[in-house]
């Protein structure tokens, strides 16, 4: 399967893609209460933003949600990139579309105190820490990282895209 190299940029989640999304959170939260089918439909019959990247075959790749929250703040829902395109940009990519998604709002997202990889990308993107959730997780208990993105910020990110294409 192709990665970033060759993979197109985000687009809007169609309703033909959950089967694929939940079976890639099987692969990816195993431990975690990965999102049923069920979930993605509420996310996109609620309207929140949610995208993927494919590879050139078209399938997916990654896939971000972010949940319209109110006029001052968004929320990330979701992030997921398939393992063997981890690395490659596809996460990057994902979250500059949620990102530029959420506007001049704040953004707020979880993550596990284990993810490395994650808690780089975000910090990279202007995102600070703000918090400890304890045994946020479940059902393995594992704690998250509450991290915000201040609604200044979006000028960089701006930038940042620019500088990408």
């Amino acid at each position: 399967m192709s990665v970033q190299g060759r993979a197109g940029p985000p687009e809007p989640l169609q309703w033909w893609d959950i089967e694929q999304l939940t079976e890639l959170e099987q692969v990816l939260f195993p431990t975690d209460s990965p999102w049923s089918a069920a979930m993605f439909w509420a996310e996109l019959a609620a309207g929140n933003h949610y995208v993927v990247t494919r590879s050139v075959e078209g399938n997916v790749l990654g896939y971000a949600g972010l949940s319209g929250g109110n006029d001052e703040q968004a929320e990330v829902q979701t992030i997921g990139v398939r393992p063997n395109a981890q690395g490659n940009g596809v996460g990057r990519a994902l979250l500059r579309n949620l990102i530029a998604a959420a506007g001049d709002r704040a953004i707020f997202l979880d993550v596990r105190t284990d993810n490395a990889a994650a808690m780089a990308l975000y910090s990279s993107e202007r995102f600070t820490t703000i918090g400890l959730r304890r045994h946020y997780y479940q059902p393995s208990g594992a704690d998250a990282f509450t991290m915000v993105r201040a609604a200044d910020e979006r000028a960089g990110t701006a930038h940042a895209m620019e500088e990408m294409t």
